[in-house]
């Protein structure tokens, strides 16, 4: 767990590898691949020292220290969207969050600085700027966030995941994912996560998930579902999301032929391997690591925001590997009519799955990685 005061007394450790401040946070689409870029550093040179930086309320002060690297915290900087008190505080609030991004970078003897997006982005890419220290940054959505674009007027080492992504300076490079993802290959796992996942290797199976956090539309829609499912002889394992397991009326978890409910996988790649078919949102991370894995999907976008859910899956979508259905369409009607058919023609969902692998980008922490030695280095 971070501290609030980002400030630590110690000196930075003896070292021969580059010193690399990833920033980022806030929920696991930032997360993720600022843990994927860092793990590639470190297989690039074992002696660099990591240091992530985030808020001291968002999923990194869980995430950073499961995967062995250190957190310092800074201040949290939202920029309001209307006039208010907020608005007019907003100049205070940043130059301190700078000031802590600052002592940051200072402490932590920083070569370069790795933003991924999010509100701590802004201050950090600020504090490099003034004290000279190289930026690097990827950005996974198809429309940047303010924090990157501001970022982008500082460097020219700039990585997206799609192609439509208007950033300055961007290259394309796909989305930083942990290898376990990215190195899949489903037919040869799929028995084996099946009998992992409590399935059965036998039987058509459909995943449907909303993500780390759950989907209650999804969830209510799939619980609508289960008969259909049950006659059609095809097997669900349903992620619903942590605290958004769905009930009975008496309480009790829901139960149904072939269903299978759990809260959360850790280690998606098994659930992955398991899917013939998967029902999702369109989160960036998602999109990229269901067209790296191969596998057919049914995308739900998130019905508030900017529409770039719906953006990130469109190529997928466009070419045939995937469908996508608005979240206030997504009925039980219209899974019975598109996807229950989908799961009962294989080579359907086959030829699905090779227009989406064509799609996946399994290098992308490489490429970053390399991104931020030679940035380290210059």
């Amino acid at each position: 767990m971070p501290n609030e005061d980002p400030v630590r007394t110690s000196a930075p450790e003896p070292r021969s590898g580059p010193s690399v401040v990833l920033a980022g946070g806030g929920t696991a689409g930032h997360i993720s691949p600022l843990l994927a870029i860092a793990r590639a550093i470190v297989r690039r040179d074992p002696t660099s020292r990591i240091l992530a930086v985030g808020t001291a309320s968002g999923m990194e002060t869980r995430l950073v220290p499961e995967a062995g690297f250190e957190l310092a915290a800074i201040d949290r900087v939202p920029l309001p969207r209307r006039a208010s008190l907020d608005l007019l505080r907003l100049p205070k609030r940043l130059a301190g969050a700078v000031r802590q991004a600052e002592r940051v970078l200072d402490q932590a003897g920083a070569d370069v600085v790795v933003g991924v997006g999010g509100y701590v982005c802004t201050p950090m890419y600020l504090a490099a700027r003034r004290r000279g220290t190289p930026i690097v940054i990827h950005e996974a959505n198809t429309r940047a966030g303010l924090a990157n674009r501001v970022g982008a007027l500082f460097t020219t080492r700039v990585g997206t995941a799609f192609p439509e992504t208007r950033l300055r300076h961007a290259r394309v490079v796909g989305m930083p994912m942990r290898r376990e993802v990215s190195t899949l290959d489903r037919a040869e796992m799929r028995d084996e996560s099946r009998r992992f996942l409590g399935l059965d290797p036998e039987l058509p199976t459909l995943v449907v998930t909303g993500g780390s956090s759950g989907a209650l539309s999804i969830n209510r829609t799939l619980a609508e579902s289960l008969p259909a499912l049950a006659s059609a002889g095809i097997q669900t394992l349903h992620i619903t999301g942590r605290g958004k397991e769905v009930t009975r009326d008496d309480g009790t978890p829901l139960a149904a032929p072939g269903y299978h409910q759990v809260a959360y996988v850790d280690g998606m790649e098994q659930a992955y391997a398991a899917a013939d078919l998967i029902v999702c949102r369109a989160g960036a991370g998602t999109v990229c690591e269901v067209a790296a894995v191969g596998l057919p999907a049914v995308f739900v976008p998130l019905p508030i925001g900017n529409g770039e859910q719906a953006l990130n899956a469109h190529a997928l979508v466009e070419t045939g590997a995937a469908k996508l259905v608005r979240d206030a369409e997504f009925t039980p009607g219209w899974l019975e009519r598109e996807a229950l058919p989908l799961l009962k023609d294989p080579r359907k969902l086959e030829e699905m799955g090779e227009k989406a692998r064509a799609h996946g980008v399994r290098d992308a922490d490489e490429a970053m990685a390399t991104m931020v030695m030679e940035a380290a280095t210059e």
